[in-house]
């Protein structure tokens, strides 16, 4: 028998301050606020990694995503769950910075989103169970990619938002829009 262990999150409140530990699976299905953390990747020419998730996944299986993310466990800042995605998702360790958070409506439950950013060199080995395809976009390719394929919910609204932020050189310390 296999059994799945579910993971840990902290349970937020409006003000993403913690108000203690659940598991994923019920935060999600009882619509509980918790953090997720997503990178959008850029390489030295500017361009956009975009990704398409793997046909096998629950959740948005075969969409295409800007960032790569997920749930941020029990103690784990944005940054930080963040990069542990990017390591486990696209096999590549890079520094990443906290660009925004916003309260995120969108998707399977409400939650509040880090949206950091990163330079990476090259992409190393992706997931397969995770990534079914990956590339570069120019910023004008995006745009219209972005109209023409099936995104997850909240990758339109992480373009927006960072396409407004990113020219801040502190934009964590206030909020974007």
């Amino acid at each position: 028998m296999v059994r799945v262990v579910d993971e840990l999150v902290e349970r937020v409140d409006a003000q993403d301050r913690v108000l203690g530990a659940v598991s994923r699976r019920d935060a999600v299905r009882e619509g509980w606020l918790h953090r997720v953390g997503v990178v959008v990747c850029r390489d030295g020419a500017g361009r956009f990694l975009v990704h398409r998730r793997a046909e096998q996944l629950s959740r948005f299986p075969g969409h295409y995503e800007l960032g790569v993310g997920g749930a941020a466990g029990v103690g784990e800042s944005y940054e930080r769950a963040a990069a542990r995605e990017l390591s486990e998702e696209l096999g590549v360790r890079a520094t990443v910075r906290l660009r925004f958070k916003f309260l995120n409506r969108g998707g399977l439950s409400p939650h509040w989103l880090g949206v950091c950013d990163a330079v990476l060199p090259e992409v190393g080995a992706p997931d397969p169970a995770e990534v079914a395809w990956y590339g570069w976009l120019t910023e004008s390719e995006l745009r219209r990619i972005l109209q023409q394929w099936t995104f997850t919910p909240d990758s339109q609204e992480i373009y927006r938002r960072y396409l407004a932020c990113r020219a801040d050189p502190a934009p964590s310390q206030k909020p974007c829009s």
